[in-house]
């Protein structure tokens, strides 16, 4: 009589998916083709066992054999890696971090991504409490030059791009504070690209300060800023590596490397 599926020892079926893990981590280390024997070196594993378990993965197109006796990772991975690229969305990826940091701040903690000249709110997490008047909401938009995650995103191009933008859009200020002029646009670029955040010091609306780092994807590309927005005497330079951890935090969640060469 057959056992309870239960009750047949989980053990040689764990053992070999810790293998066939372990012939996939090596295959991962080396953009070329790999020989049996290095592999198996590599792992421990006999070569038959290698032999056997790669032939199996080879089937399922987890990795392919260019020619005999050497091997390489499979387009089976990047179809199932694309997919789980498709599924990561930057709000979803966000929302949860955003809180933990609208907690911290009491003050309203923005999303924003960029569209053409200008950012687009996608998400905002804020609360009555913060005594400041959510002007913008989800949705609403904004200049690049006047905003702390748009001067991120104008920081990531080359200068012909942001000499580029302000002919199109002629720098018009909101505020009396607004940037206007392409040197001090270009000169408070620089300072974003140093430090990796930028500052919006009551440019778009008076008595109103941000600070924003960026989001990047696994490509290492910008694709989203977060910022948190405060009362111009309100604004504590003090949340400063929090807001910077909890980009980190959203950006490692979208599969960024922070040790990849980035993608402009």
């Amino acid at each position: 009589m057959r056992k309870p599926q239960s009750d047949v020892p989980a053990t040689p079926v764990i053992q070999v998916i810790e293998r066939m893990f372990s012939l996939i981590d090596v295959l991962a280390s080396r953009e070329e083709a790999i020989s049996l024997k290095e592999i198996s070196e590599k792992t421990g594993l006999h070569p038959s066992t290698t032999h056997r378990i790669l032939n199996d993965l080879t089937i399922g197109r987890f990795v392919d054999r260019p020619e005999a006796g050497s091997y390489r990772l499979g387009m089976r991975l990047l179809e199932l890696g694309n997919l789980v690229k498709g599924r990561l969305n930057v709000r979803d990826a966000a929302l949860t971090p955003m809180r933990e940091l609208h907690k911290l701040t009491q003050q309203p903690v923005n999303l924003s991504m960029r569209q053409g000249d200008e950012i687009v709110y996608i998400e905002r997490s804020y609360s009555e409490r913060s005594g400041m008047q959510v002007v913008r909401a989800i949705g609403g938009r904004a200049p690049l030059h006047l905003t702390s995650t748009g001067k991120l995103f104008l920081a990531a191009d080359d200068p012909q791009r942001v000499r580029s933008y302000a002919t199109r859009t002629g720098l018009a200020g909101h505020t009396r504070n607004s940037i206007t002029q392409l040197p001090l646009l270009e000169r408070e670029l620089s300072k974003a690209r140093q430090y990796g955040i930028a500052r919006d010091n009551e440019e778009l609306e008076l008595g109103v300060r941000c600070m924003a780092a960026g989001i990047y994807d696994d490509q290492s590309k910008l694709v989203a800023g977060l910022s948190i927005s405060a009362p111009a005497d309100r604004l504590d330079e003090g949340w400063l590596p929090k807001l910077q951890a909890t980009a980190a935090e959203i950006s490692n969640a979208l599969g960024y490397n922070q040790n990849a060469p980035a993608n402009p």
